[in-house]
């Protein structure tokens, strides 16, 4: 790498807002020697695929769904 040329890199905390889980890890954000705290709206503590919260399709009903609408008559 060259030098005087890249951002800097120091340590940040992001801190999730709905649950308020941190995450300490290292961001061009934190270039000036401080340590900021970023507050993020999801993060896998909250998104609701990494929980499980996840909603099952009923892929079934929406298949016949769309013969009725659009199969031949």
């Amino acid at each position: 790498m060259k030098n005087g040329i890249h951002p800097g890199y120091g340590p940040v905390i992001f801190r999730d807002r709905s649950t308020g889980t941190t995450f300490a890890t290292r961001s061009t954000l934190g270039a000036d020697g401080t340590t900021p705290v970023v507050d993020v709206e999801i993060s896998s503590a909250s998104h609701p695929f990494w929980t499980g919260g996840t909603r099952v399709v009923d892929t079934a009903g929406r298949v016949e769904k769309f013969r009725r609408r659009y199969g031949k008559a």
